[in-house]
């Protein structure tokens, strides 16, 4: 099992391309199908399975089209482990207020 904590990032986005290169295979897509379903380039979705380089954009397109865009929705969601953590999560949701005009 890939372990992400300690892995640099070049290791991350490998391992990311490769998950989505299975994904693909599984739905018996090749690249060109992808690629258009996603709206890139086949080059991109090369560079994205073979060395886990692509702009954000592109990889989101990707998770798109192979119907992965749910599995966005937990990352970085702020996990309630503890009462501190809550208060610190609800302290970065606040936005100061507008100052009093004076008159």
């Amino acid at each position: 099992m890939f372990d992400f904590t300690l892995s640099t990032s070049e290791e991350i986005c490998a391992e990311l391309g490769r998950r989505l290169r299975a994904r693909r295979l599984m739905q018996e897509w090749s690249q060109l199908e992808l690629a258009q379903r996603a709206g890139l380039s086949v080059g991109t979705i090369k560079n994205m399975e073979g060395k886990g380089q692509a702009s954000l954009e592109s990889f989101v397109q990707v998770v798109a089209a192979l119907g992965l865009a749910d599995d966005l929705g937990e990352l970085f969601r702020i996990k309630m482990v503890s009462i501190a953590a809550m208060e610190q999560a609800e302290k970065a949701n606040r936005q100061r207020a507008p100052r009093r005009s004076s008159k």
